[in-house]
């Protein structure tokens, strides 16, 4: 037994990667145990467990030293039993009674000379079984704690996966080494998931279960997108390019935001690839979900129109305090903005953080009872530090105008103040 179980401990060091060290303790740990169960079990005992031979001895320690050692250290000596008068509750089905940890014996007290070898007959046969039964458990243990480990740090990256069986509950998905679930609650509405087919999902959770661990999965995580373009698109991946923000109901449609790292790099072109390519691999993993690029941009105004698209956007009127815009579109173009059943307003608030209020010209110009302002010279300023442009229905823009300029972030009015700093130079 002592050459197989070194043996053995060795092969699953450099094959399972545990520590032989670890295994041999356990072992030890489980020789005790058994020893304890057996009768005319010696008191206090230890089992020391040679490393380079396998060989094994089962200690104990004559009564006079022991009886010494319980008067230097009096806590280890055990309660007497007194009589019960009131009688204990009663223990819940299946609860077991609290056991006191007994004190570690300090066995560095006692000489060699009052140690005595109690190692019994037949123990070879016993230690053999137990040697056997905690190789097998640690195994096990071990394989738990290294595929916890390995996918605890892998939450959040997207996996690949084959479905092996789909209900309105779970989908169990293969991902080679063990087996993942994807909820209902992390599925795509309208998505089916057939036998055998493989799809990406992004690990969400990892739990610690009795049976081993369990890994969750989800297709709804806005991580899905984002790591669907960094594998096809070489510029996210390589940091030219980066998504600031994404915004999505999935099965539909999803909006990102990206921006460019490098001067003359066009972060949607690259998203986009050679006539589509790229974008047309992510919505084809995303089996239909329409995408819309949208590139990031720091000013708020022109940062809403974008994310309307594909709706055209005249004005944008936006209030700072209390990060809320309010966006003018042509007439034609006001269900386009707002998006069926407000699908693509919704999406653009997300994306931007602000509340977004959409009207329509007609709308916008009837209710607008703003005081004109035709900003000649010299004509006293009722409202300073706002944007001096004039739209089209003759009333004073209500933006705040950006630092150091006279007019604010809209893109109409930036053209106009870019017109009055070429005059300005002139």
């Amino acid at each position: 037994m002592s050459k197989e179980l070194l043996e053995g401990v060795k092969a699953l060091e450099k094959e399972r990667g545990i520590e032989a060290e670890t295994l041999l303790s356990a072992i030890e740990e489980a020789l005790l145990a058994a020893y304890k169960k057996m009768p005319d079990a010696r008191h206090p005992v230890r089992v020391d467990l040679d490393r380079e031979s396998g060989d094994y001895v089962v200690w104990s320690v004559n009564p006079e030293a022991w009886e010494s050692y319980l008067e230097a250290h009096p806590h280890h000596r055990p309660p007497e039993v007194e009589e019960v008068v009131e009688p204990a509750a009663p223990l819940a089905e299946g609860e077991q009674p609290e056991e006191e940890p007994e004190p570690e014996i300090e066995w560095a007290w006692f000489k060699p000379a009052q140690m005595v070898d109690v190692t019994p007959e037949g123990f070879s046969r016993i230690a053999g079984q137990t040697a056997k039964q905690v190789l097998r458990q640690r195994i096990h243990e071990a394989e738990r704690s290294i595929m916890y480990d390995e996918y605890a740090d892998r939450v959040g990256e997207i996996v690949t996966g084959i479905v092996q069986q789909d209900d309105n509950r779970y989908a169990f998905v293969d991902l080679g080494k063990m087996e993942a679930i994807l909820p209902g609650s992390e599925k795509v509405p309208g998505e089916r998931y057939e036998q055998g087919s493989r799809i990406k999902a992004v690990i969400i959770e990892v739990r610690s279960e009795g049976k081993g661990p369990q890994v969750v999965l989800s297709r709804r995580s806005d991580d899905l997108i984002r790591q669907l373009f960094e594998l096809e698109v070489p510029e996210i991946a390589d940091g030219l390019v980066t998504i600031r923000a994404v915004a999505r109901e999935p099965g539909y449609r999803a909006k990102i935001a990206v921006e460019s790292r490098v001067q003359g790099v066009d972060p949607v072109g690259a998203c986009v690839g050679p006539r589509g390519s790229r974008v047309r691999m992510v919505v084809s993993e995303l089996r239909g979900e329409k995408i819309d690029i949208i590139p990031w941009n720091d000013e708020p105004a022109r940062f809403v129109a974008k994310a309307l698209a594909p709706a055209k956007v005249r004005e944008v009127y936006v209030d700072d305090a209390a990060q809320q815009a309010t966006v003018v579109v042509p007439d034609g173009e006001l269900a386009l903005a707002i998006g069926k059943e407000g699908q693509n307003a919704r999406l653009a608030h997300r994306l931007t953080g602000w509340r977004i209020d959409i009207v329509s010209e007609t709308e916008h110009y009837a209710e607008d009872t703003d005081v004109p302002y035709t900003g000649a010279e010299g004509e006293e300023d009722e409202f300073p530090g706002r944007c001096i442009a004039v739209t089209s229905s003759g009333k004073r823009c209500p933006n705040q105008a950006l630092d150091g300029s006279r007019y604010c972030g809209v893109p109409a009015h930036r053209e106009l103040a870019a017109k009055e700093e070429g005059a300005a130079a002139s």
